[in-house]
């Protein structure tokens, strides 16, 4: 999945669908670290102001969190939002 330069939704958004997704299908495990925001930048061709907002509303979620001068990490599956 990758962030489309086109669509009306906003790019943070796009990013944090994206890594809920990775989140859901365990590409990216419980209390694993989180790609580094420089890592999504370049991954997706995105500014760094774009992946802070994206990981700031997946903190806001419950998806990941953040401990600072460690990093973020994927939240354990009981803080996760229903899927319903």
């Amino acid at each position: 999945m990758t962030v489309d330069q086109l669509d009306p939704t906003p790019i943070y958004e796009q990013l944090a669908r994206i890594i809920r997704e990775r989140i859901r299908v365990g590409d990216l495990k419980e209390r694993q670290t989180v790609p580094s925001e420089s890592s999504l930048q370049q991954e997706h061709g995105i500014a760094r102001g774009s992946v802070r907002r994206a990981m700031e509303l997946l903190r806001e979620e419950g998806w990941v969190i953040t401990i600072q001068g460690r990093g973020t990490f994927v939240a354990p599956r009981e803080k996760w939002p229903e899927q319903g």
